[in-house]
């Protein structure tokens, strides 16, 4: 395998993908580079939605796909924003911010998860998921330019900045992206 499609329209994504994916000797390419439409996420878990962008993606393409999805889990908001967290986010990650700050800080409960399911759907129909996760605290302000999403609002445990503050080559090793990869790496080799 020397290219691989991952399933997404996310440029951050694809860049953390194609990082991790290089020393493989693999190259990404999206599906929004194909231009390929995005199912809707109807899964209730990362695995399912995960499975079903990869499946999607495969189906379209004709030819082995990599799909993630992912989420920051708040304590303080029981869970969510989880598998809704790019809705939640909605276009407007300041005011998500906000919105899990001020949770954060009325239950005084900071701990949070950032939770990836990775798939790949290869052409003959199988799928194989992984999963991987993050623990952490709510940064109670938001801090840091690097990476994409809830980034500059979440410090992995072990760490005292956000991954926003951190930068690629931090989060890249320590990630839940990194971690639920790090399990799909042998498969990849063969």
């Amino acid at each position: 395998m020397k290219r691989i499609l991952v399933a997404t329209h996310n440029p951050g994504k694809l860049k953390e993908f194609a990082t991790l994916l290089e020393p493989l000797g693999i190259e990404a390419v999206s599906a929004g580079q194909l231009g390929l439409a995005e199912p809707e996420e109807t899964g209730t878990s990362f695995a399912a939605n995960a499975r079903l962008k990869a499946l999607h993606a495969m189906r379209a393409s004709g030819q082995a796909a990599l799909a993630d999805d992912s989420g920051l889990c708040v304590a303080a908001l029981n869970g969510a924003p989880g598998i809704l967290s790019s809705r939640y986010g909605a276009g407007d990650y300041p005011a998500a911010f906000q919105r899990i700050i001020a949770a954060a800080t009325a239950a005084n409960e900071w701990r949070a998860r950032f939770v990836c399911a990775i798939c790949l759907a290869t052409p003959d129909g199988g799928t194989a998921t992984y999963i991987g996760q993050s623990d952490g605290v709510i940064a109670p302000v938001p801090s840091g330019g690097a990476g994409f999403g809830y980034d500059p609002i979440f410090i992995p445990f072990g760490h005292d900045r956000t991954y926003a503050e951190l930068g690629a080559e931090v989060k890249d090793r320590i990630s839940h992206r990194a971690r639920a990869f790090a399990q799909l790496q042998a498969r990849l080799k063969v």
